[in-house]
């Protein structure tokens, strides 16, 4: 029987149509790119964490100079864990508290923005189509539920996570900028800031869509879903957050073994989330969480 099953289930990943799937995230992406309220905030959020935020706090440091405040920031390097000290570049004070503010403790920046802005899009994804009156069509196209599903995972990850990147290249410049010259030279991204950015990041964030995927399926409207969607987000963040800042603090391969506990954990929530989408939740008759 249980044969039967894998089996069953190994010939339905085969018959799944990924030109479907590509037509399904496809539209999404399209609508969400014609959308002005939805990527000028994105690209505001972006600004504010990559450029914004470390441009102010990396120059107050570096342009203070010599004095008791830097002084005492670079005493509190101290507490931090010794591999993390180790790692630690620079002669000056400045240049040591700089480096650890820019490897070390800006490390939210790749946390909070893909999650914040693919929930924000995976919430409405699925409960929107119901609202928008474009669920009867997906629920009555050749789609399967997994093609449905697939597609809207992809719509919602590929904004957050292209976003980041895209941050991501912004800030090592002005890291590299603004610090470089304090440490001898460009060092930024390090190799644990490649591996959290390519290993760990993506993880953590089709874990969470799988979970808030699910709950647009099930709730009845759009502002459920995000309040649900929030709920849900912000223990992630803390999680991805505090997993994340411990593989910067500690070995090289704490990430790449973080990395791979994180890919196991996401694909049973991915595989266990795709049994949420279904025609008749398309339509609206099978609501509820």
């Amino acid at each position: 029987m249980s044969s039967a099953q894998d089996r069953a289930g190994h010939d339905r990943w085969r018959s799944l149509n990924w030109r479907r799937v590509r037509i399904v995230a496809r539209s999404d992406m399209r609508q969400l790119l014609e959308d002005k309220g939805f990527w000028m905030p994105m690209v505001l959020l972006g600004a504010i964490f990559f450029l914004f935020i470390p441009i102010v706090l990396l120059l107050s440091i570096t342009s203070i100079g010599n004095v008791q405040v830097v002084s005492q920031m670079s005493q509190t390097l101290k507490v931090l864990p010794k591999a993390a000290q180790a790692q630690i570049e620079g002669q000056s004070d400045q240049g040591r508290t700089a480096y650890a503010l820019a490897v070390f403790l800006l490390a939210p920046v790749a946390i909070v923005v893909p999650l914040t802005i693919s929930t924000a899009i995976g919430a409405s994804t699925i409960v929107g189509e119901r609202e928008r009156g474009t669920g009867e069509f997906l629920a009555h196209s050749p789609a399967h539920e997994r093609e449905i599903y697939l597609g809207k995972l992809i719509a919602s990850l590929l904004p957050g996570y292209l976003t980041t990147l895209v941050g991501f290249g912004i800030y090592s410049i002005v890291v590299n900028v603004f610090v470089g010259p304090e440490v001898g030279g460009w060092f930024f991204p390090t190799r644990n800031w490649w591996v959290l950015m390519l290993w760990v990041v993506p993880p953590f964030l089709a874990l969470t869509l799988s979970v808030v995927l699910r709950l647009s399926a099930r709730v009845k409207s759009t502002a459920a879903a995000q309040q649900a969607a929030g709920l849900v987000t912000l223990p992630m963040i803390g999680i991805a957050y505090s997993q994340s800042t411990g593989a910067l603090f500690g070995a090289d391969a704490a990430g790449l073994y973080l990395g791979v506990i994180a890919w196991v954990v996401a694909i049973i929530g991915l595989v266990r989330g795709m049994r949420a989408v279904s025609r008749s939740r398309l339509l609206g008759v099978a609501d509820g969480v």
